[in-house]
């Protein structure tokens, strides 16, 4: 007798497989992270998850991590140079210019996404090479109140799964009349600093992203970095003290992050971020800011515009650390047992019915004998159970078991799908 051979496959590193039953709340975490989004007049986009490597290349940066470190490349085919996508937006914006979603109607163009996103991270708990997203993107419109409504939204998504113990980070990063002079004082700031080459060259290159370097002796050096915020322009003031407002009298509450400017080099103005204290060194569940120029980056018009992205699995951490179980109705509200092939055969008809008329039923299929079936109708967590036999059959009926209290009455064959449906399952 030869042993059974196991597969020797495992998931890629930094990935992992959903399944039963905790894929259930990441579908729920999914729906409530977007309903806010529905309510309020966004509309579902789906774009491919690979894109010609220059879109993320110009639109996310030359100088990021995501580009330089973490991009997966594909092989390519033909002239083609392809890439997995590392993030939502620049795909969504160019989805919505090669369509000119941006001429068809009033702006701004509001649109939602759900998906996988890649990066080649180091893998650690809450940073995966493979992550899901729920992304808003408002296209085509300046306004203070569309930053301050994508962030009430993403706030009211997580107040919605309950979440508590998270904070709202914001800053302003200006624009292009006030950045580029806080630029040149940041960088000769860090000319004085004790840095290694690599982070010496991106000083030059992007300097306001070494402000985001996690790096405790970069963070020690940095405690009297200038702060943007006093060099923002009149403009850009009025309009972060707007957001502000906005957001108060919403009741959001929020913290100033004046080192806050995320990891994608076309943010403008405002930025953002929600994080969770129980999540440790990944501590972000989700964030965004605004993007003004990054449609004319992608060789489109100018289309102001701003966004977020919350991480699904992220949030199911969040959730787990804050001991938070969703109340997610049963997969299955009614399990049928059928007792001799008759009377599966009866059973397998009403099964479909009740399915038909919109009731979660499973059937017992190759289990032998009543006790192991009943067995299988408990772990399902049905509400009821439909046993049969062929005494039961003779009389028209079957007999509907109550799993919960253990009551068990006969129902005409006939009225079964009725005297379901009036138990509002």
């Amino acid at each position: 007798m030869t042993e059974e051979k196991l597969s020797t496959f495992t998931a890629p590193k930094g990935t992992y497989d959903l399944l039963p039953p905790s894929s259930a709340t990441f579908l729920a975490i999914r729906e409530r992270l977007s309903a806010p989004l529905r309510r309020a007049g966004y509309g579902y986009i789906e774009t491919p998850v690979f894109e010609d490597v220059k879109l993320f290349s110009r639109g996310v940066g030359e100088s990021t991590d995501i580009v330089t470190k973490e991009m997966f490349s594909l092989t390519k085919r033909g002239s083609e140079d392809l890439a997995l996508r590392p993030e939502g937006t620049a795909s969504v914006l160019r989805a919505a210019l090669q369509a000119n979603l941006h001429k068809l109607g009033n702006l701004p163009v509001k649109l939602w996404y759900s998906g996988s996103f890649y990066r080649y991270e180091r893998p650690q708990k809450g940073r995966y090479r493979q992550f899901a997203q729920v992304g808003a993107e408002a296209l085509g419109a300046e306004d203070p109140a569309l930053d301050a409504e994508l962030i009430i939204l993403a706030d009211d998504a997580f107040r919605s799964l309950g979440l508590r113990n998270y904070k709202l980070l914001i800053n302003s990063l200006g624009d292009k009349q006030c950045r580029p002079v806080y630029r040149a004082a940041l960088q000769e700031f860090l000319r004085t600093l004790v840095l290694d080459e690599e982070t010496r060259r991106r000083c030059e290159i992007n300097p306001l992203r070494v402000l985001d370097d996690k790096r405790e002796n970069i963070q020690v050096q940095l405690a009297d970095a200038p702060r943007l915020r006093d060099y923002l322009c009149e403009d850009c003031k009025a309009y972060d003290e707007k957001v502000r407002e906005l957001l108060t009298a919403a009741g959001v509450a929020f913290e100033d992050a004046p080192r806050l400017v995320r990891g994608l080099d076309y943010y403008t103005r405002t930025t953002f971020e929600f994080v969770h204290n129980g999540l440790g060194a990944q501590s972000a569940i989700g964030g965004g800011g605004r993007y003004d120029g990054l449609s004319e980056m992608l060789g489109g018009p100018a289309l102001p515009s701003v966004g977020w992205g919350l991480g699904v699995d992220r949030t199911y951490l969040a959730l787990e650390a804050e001991g938070i179980t969703l109340d997610l109705p049963g997969a299955t509200s009614v399990y049928a047992v059928a007792l001799g092939e008759e009377a599966k055969n009866v059973l397998f008809a009403k099964v479909i019915e009740l399915r038909r008329a919109g009731v979660a039923t499973d059937l017992a299929f190759g289990v032998k004998g009543i006790k192991n079936a009943m067995k299988s109708a408990d772990r399902s967590g049905a509400r009821f159970a439909l046993v049969a036999g062929d005494r039961d059959l003779a009389e028209g009926v079957v007999q509907l078991k109550d799993m919960t209290t253990g009551e068990q009455t006969p129902v005409a064959l006939e009225a079964l799908v009725s005297t379901l449906k009036e138990k509002q399952l």
